[in-house]
């Protein structure tokens, strides 16, 4: 459709000139005395219209003349900024393959090529950009090689050249790159320092966070460590697996570094409810606050909840549960007693059950019982340390009774005989 109209403005074009130039009867005269020039106004129109054309392609010919040395020297430019760029892509290549002084002798070529170019006032688009990635491959090639003092040197000149608005992405990556390589030299402290210089916005991503556990783990602060992977874990930054076990790691390491029960209470109170119900957690929160000569009745609040799912807990779990429970059972009251009764009468094959329900009826001196629980708890215990205690107790309530032939067979059962 397109060109059916263009077919047609051109005949009416074609129409009109015809008309135009038929029937004009017009004629211009030119005086050059003694002479007298009589041109048709057809041939005048054509003689200008052709003029015009000429005089334009001359203009255009010497504008594309004078072009030339621009054109030479750009072409020039194109070249070298040509040669720039391949040498930073041969020092990515070669660092990625580790041929780490080949990296580092091209990150040096493109800074050389780059400085030739702004010494001729030619400086390429995004210049403080490109030496800042030259310097942060020539500083990781350093590293690579254990030169510490250029791997210095090149980190400051690209810290420098990112300071710009247009480098901030590059400035973060050097920070990043300069936070790792303290992790690597096993220097936390510089570490920390390098995040603590990125932006706030920069300091929450994925990879900050993940040196910002790195580095508190290195520089024993479990409790920013333990702050840090709560973050990673909303940004799922780990599997769900991955991410309990990490916090569970720490939340382990916070309660280990309290020395007296009240900073072992503020630890805990640090940790947040859901951590506290992790089975690992909160039996060894007890075992701690026993050892520190804590308070027994508040280590059986903190395993509580464990103690109502201890139905879902693993053997060796449930062994351990076991231990922290008995470590505190000189306090043990009659609700916990009465707790304990209600789950050994629940699952009365369970040797772990039968053996802490024995335990507490010796420790609140109900002797038959015990001796009856202990037996039975004896014979099907897997556990080597819960079977030489269960084999001890029961020596113990022999000798009580004086039946010294039971004490010497108990004895001898605990000792692995």
């Amino acid at each position: 459709m397109r060109a059916a109209l263009w077919l047609l403005v051109l005949f009416a074009i074609a129409a009109a000139v015809a008309l135009f130039a038929g029937n004009n009867q017009g004629s211009v005269t030119l005086f050059w005395p003694p002479y007298r020039i009589d041109l048709s106004l057809n041939l005048v129109l054509l003689l200008l219209l052709a003029a015009f054309f000429v005089v334009h392609t001359a203009m255009g010919a010497l504008s594309a003349l004078f072009e030339l040395p621009r054109q030479a020297l750009r072409w020039r430019t194109q070249q070298k900024e040509r040669a720039m760029h391949a040498s930073l892509l041969e020092a990515l290549s070669h660092l990625l393959a580790g041929r780490y002084i080949r990296a580092r002798t091209s990150a040096e070529d493109v800074l050389a090529q780059e400085a030739s170019l702004s010494a001729s006032r030619q400086r390429p688009a995004n210049a403080s950009q490109l030496r800042a990635i030259a310097h942060l491959l020539a500083a990781e090639s350093a590293q690579a090689l254990q030169d510490r003092a250029a791997r210095e040197e090149h980190l400051q000149l690209a810290l420098e050249q990112a300071s710009a608005r247009d480098a901030q992405e590059t400035r973060d990556g050097a920070l990043l790159r300069a936070a790792r390589w303290a992790l690597e030299d096993r220097e936390p402290e510089a570490a920390m320092r390098a995040l603590h210089a990125l932006p706030l916005g920069a300091g929450r991503r994925t990879l900050a966070l993940r040196t910002r556990l790195r580095a508190s783990r290195q520089a024993g602060k479990p409790l920013e460590a333990l702050e840090t992977a709560r973050l990673l874990a909303k940004h799922h930054a780990f599997s769900p697996v991955a991410a309990r076990t990490i916090v569970r790691g720490l939340a382990v390491d916070l309660l280990n570094g309290a020395y007296d029960t009240a900073q072992l209470q503020r630890a805990w109170n640090t940790l947040e409810p859901a951590e506290r119900l992790i089975p690992e957690v909160a039996i060894h929160g007890a075992q701690r606050l026993t050892s520190l000569r804590g308070d027994a009745r508040l280590a059986r609040d903190w395993l509580l909840p464990v103690w109502e799912a201890q139905a879902d807990l693993g053997d060796t779990l449930r062994v351990k549960l076991v231990c922290a429970l008995e470590e505190g059972m000189e306090s043990l009251d009659a609700v916990w007693l009465a707790r304990i009764e209600a789950a050994q009468k629940a699952n009365p094959r369970d040797a772990t059950l039968q053996y802490l329900a024995g335990m507490a009826c010796m420790k609140r001196q109900l002797w038959g019982k015990a001796q009856q629980l202990l037996t039975q708890a004896a014979l099907g215990l897997q556990d080597a340390k819960l079977h030489r205690a269960a084999w001890r107790a029961l020596a113990e309530l022999a000798e009580q009774r004086e039946d010294a032939s039971a004490a010497a067979v108990a004895w001898k059962r605990a000792a692995g005989e």
